[in-house]
């Protein structure tokens, strides 16, 4: 299973770079549908066309519903190829709104380029262990003309700017090395940092999460733990994935309970009951239902599809849309 995380490293690790919940009323009327929140997807379910054609691709997401967008990194640079202002304009004038995007922490330590037009070695990406038996190939891109990524380490006060510049109500650490005590403290401290500059610009700050974060490091805890009991919850919220949170053994309205009101953003992802293999939304094993009954607690405001590197996005996120539709009533 290729996730982002494995994705980005193995792909040269240069830099890597969740509709809001109906309102809950009473308890027959838990999954009516408020459409004044409307479903979005995190782009980078349709990386490859969309560093190959981003206009047409977006022309296709909203085709299929949705209404909102949170972008990922892209070998274009900057956003598919377009400043912050440019990229907002092209998806407003799609009906659509452009809610956060995704730039990554820091630097993983990096492999050889792939070859052009050849996967990352490995099939794998940044930040784990290469994909499990049967888990999806990465498709054949090209990172050989790739421009440097922008990362929250280096260049934190930038991307907020940019973020803010574009409207965006959220930027959003999509992943950064967490597998040690030392990376964890320097995580920490760029996520303070970040958390306190986008405040000031008016924007909010978010950590997404893979299933590694659950993961024990040097005894200490686990990096889920450490970030958040390390930063200040009025700074640094979480992006929840639902599916890294099940895969890790994770129940997510647990985890709400503990953290009230701090996981204003989700990923709607799936997974199968083998823990490994990502797929459509209503798909796999996730209790949707569940989650979204505990939203409020959770503090939801967005929710974005998303199933990396599907191998057919557009039937994928088509797929997902639909059962999302049926799941929310």
């Amino acid at each position: 299973m290729t996730s982002r995380r494995h994705f980005l490293r193995d792909a040269g690790a240069l830099t890597l770079s969740g509709l809001l919940l109906p309102r809950i009323g009473q308890a027959h009327d838990l999954f009516a549908a408020d459409t004044t929140y409307p479903i979005g997807i995190q782009l980078f379910t349709l990386f490859k066309s969309m560093n190959e054609d981003p206009k047409g691709t977006l022309e296709k997401v909203a085709a299929v519903g949705y209404k909102e967008v949170e972008s990922a990194f892209s070998t274009r640079g900057g956003y598919y190829g377009y400043s912050a202002k440019e990229f907002k304009s092209i998806v407003s004038g799609m009906g659509m709104v452009w809610r956060a995007h995704h730039a990554g922490g820091a630097p993983f330590r990096s492999r050889p380029m792939p070859a052009a037009g050849g996967p990352p070695p490995g099939g794998a990406a940044p930040g784990g262990p290469p994909p499990a038996g049967g888990g999806q190939r990465t498709p054949p891109m090209d990172f050989s003309k790739m421009p440097p990524m922008l990362n929250l380490r280096d260049n934190y006060q930038e991307l907020v700017d940019q973020a803010a510049e574009a409207g965006l109500a959220y930027l959003v650490c999509a992943s950064t090395p967490v597998g040690t005590l030392d990376e964890i403290k320097k995580s920490i401290e760029v996520f303070q940092k970040t958390g306190e500059a986008a405040k000031k610009a008016g924007i909010g700050f978010a950590y997404h999460n893979h299933s590694t974060e659950f993961d024990s490091v040097e005894g200490a805890g686990t990096p889920y733990e450490l970030i958040l009991s390390q930063t200040d919850k009025e700074l640094v919220k979480m992006e929840l994935d639902l599916a890294w949170a099940t895969k890790a053994g994770k129940d997510p309205v647990a985890l709400f309970k503990e953290q009230p009101g701090r996981f204003p953003l989700w990923h709607i992802k799936d997974i199968k009951a083998d823990l490994k293999s990502i797929t459509e939304v209503g798909n796999g094993v996730v209790d949707f239902k569940k989650a979204f009954a505990a939203a409020k607690t959770a503090g939801l405001k967005h929710i974005f599809v998303e199933q990396d590197m599907a191998p057919d996005p557009v039937a994928n996120i088509t797929t997902s849309y639909t059962n999302l539709k049926k799941i929310l009533g």
